[in-house]
């Protein structure tokens, strides 16, 4: 046998090994939405700024008491949270549950790569818009700052293989889990409401990369 074969399929086990013996903590996401400034003021009138409801792990943002009602060809959610702060592109997340009550056939993407993605009509308290493009499933993915990169000895746009509910009747792995790398970044599993319901998982569970 190829020794070089040997040694890239040995030195693969032991990384993976590496990688299983230290926990990430999960977080699920529910159907949210991030709003440019000019967007934000159209909704909540030219005055208003997002407000504090609830701090998230990721540094610097958080779960705003602003909310909206977002229509889709077919249906309608009312009372969707923003999470703040304001950023460069508006961009409702939902599952994949969500977008067939509302009518619309989303990609599965990364945040922010919004071309040829649908668009929909946001109603606000002060005012409504239309979007042109920008509602998507959000791909699962793992937060990692720099440090916790190094540590797992991963970098940014791999993909890697999740255990989650370890011990669980809904024992499950998810495969191609996107990383993502910065030094804005906390730890963190990111799944939507629909894959946390598949594994039973829930806020601050430990899962484990394989």
């Amino acid at each position: 046998m190829d020794k070089k074969l040997v040694e890239d399929i040995s030195n693969a086990i032991k990384l993976r090994m590496e990688r299983s013996k230290k926990s990430v903590p999960v977080g699920v996401s529910n159907k949210h939405i991030h709003f440019t400034e000019k967007d934000f003021k159209a909704l909540f009138g030219a005055g208003a700024k997002p407000t504090l409801y609830k701090q998230l792990v990721q540094p610097g943002f958080y779960a705003a008491n602003e909310k909206v009602d977002i229509y889709g060809p077919n249906g309608v959610f009312k009372n969707v949270r923003m999470i703040g702060p304001c950023r460069s592109y508006t961009q409702v997340e939902i599952s994949m549950g969500d977008a067939r009550i509302l009518g619309l056939k989303p990609p599965i993407r990364d945040s922010g790569k919004l071309d040829n993605t649908p668009g929909i009509k946001i109603a606000g308290p002060k005012g409504s818009i239309e979007i042109k493009h920008g509602v998507i499933i959000s791909k699962r993915h793992i937060h990692f700052s720099p440090k916790d990169a190094q540590e797992f000895k991963i970098k940014d746009g791999e993909e890697a293989r999740v255990r989650c509910g370890i011990a669980k009747d809904r024992e499950l792995i998810f495969e191609r889990v996107l990383c993502r790398v910065s030094d804005k970044y906390a730890l963190e599993f990111h799944v939507d409401i629909e894959e946390a319901n598949a594994g039973a998982l829930e806020n601050g569970e430990s899962v484990f990369i394989i």
